[in-house]
């Protein structure tokens, strides 16, 4: 088996057993041809750790940073263990290289006004397409979504969101959870269902359809977000996860319940909650520092 017939027989595998998302994969295979490009003539089963060290120090000293190179290594030590078990190869030559540490950055995330101001209507909100682009954004600020849920939703979901207030979505590996939605959210999706028939295909099922009455894309939904929060005058770049990480911190901030938020966002593991406790105290200590007479300003 060639080298690069062994990466398209691994990630057929994972498409196909874990369920990984296409982008996923895609991230997979590039960090895959990574490892085939930094082998060059070596066959896989002849590189050893001294081998990976270099190939890893050589993409860190091109500026690859320490969690992109953690995340390579992952993808290396996951394809070389589906080698071995195969016996193609005796030992694993990722296992115990560690990636350099690099600086966790805090997510970025809008203040309660920015979110507000975000959310105001348009001169022209008549517009069918600011209809629904009011429903999506509001959607997505309202119960934490992922880009990929958002423009992954049916039709079928219209009812649970604008009479029972909740919308069931499937996350990452597919794994399904629901969330609770505002009154402002609900109110824009069904503004949005009032126009949707007369735009979308007869045989469309998607809740949010583009200009050819097809489900829309992830990258209209980031076009648009940004274009919006130029319009509105927000002085910095909008994207939809900057939503999710708002909805997080906001709910945070208010109720203090970790475990819920982590519930509402589909965490796996409450670490990757606990990010949203830092920018907690960020609002904390910005509040103390203009507000009290020891502080350092």
């Amino acid at each position: 088996m060639t080298p690069a017939a062994a990466v398209d027989a691994y990630l057929g595998e994972l498409a196909g057993q874990r369920r990984l998302s296409p982008h996923t994969l895609s991230n997979y295979r590039r960090d895959l041809e990574k490892l085939l490009a930094a082998a060059g003539e070596l066959p896989l089963d002849q590189l050893l750790v001294h081998h990976i060290r270099r190939f890893v120090a050589g993409l860190h000293g091109g500026g690859l940073s320490g969690r992109s190179l953690a995340r390579l290594l992952s993808a290396w030590r996951g394809f070389f263990a589906w080698l071995g078990a195969r016996g193609l190869i005796r030992a694993n030559p990722c296992e115990g290289i560690r990636a350099p540490k690099s600086p966790r950055l805090l997510p970025k995330a809008l203040s309660v006004d920015e979110a507000a101001q975000l959310m105001q209507p348009l001169v022209d909100a008549d517009d069918p397409f600011e209809r629904r682009d009011a429903a999506m954004f509001e959607l997505l600020y309202s119960s934490g979504l992922r880009l990929a849920e958002l423009v992954g939703l049916d039709c079928s979901a219209i009812e649970g969101i604008v009479h029972e207030g909740e919308v069931r979505v499937l996350g990452k590996r597919n794994k399904p959870r629901l969330v609770p939605v505002g009154t402002p959210a609900r109110q824009a999706i069904a503004a949005w269902a009032a126009v949707r028939s007369a735009l979308a295909l007869p045989d469309e099922a998607a809740l949010f359809v583009n200009t050819r009455g097809r489900r829309i894309g992830p990258r209209s939904v980031e076009q648009r977000l940004a274009q919006r929060a130029v319009q509105l005058g927000l002085p910095q770049h909008v994207h939809p996860h900057m939503l999710r990480h708002s909805f997080a911190s906001h709910v945070l901030q208010s109720s203090g319940d970790l475990r819920a938020v982590q519930e509402m966002l589909g965490h796996a593991s409450i670490a990757s909650t606990q990010v949203y406790t830092h920018l907690d105290f960020q609002h904390l200590a910005s509040v103390y520092d203009k507000a009290h007479p020891r502080a350092k300003r």
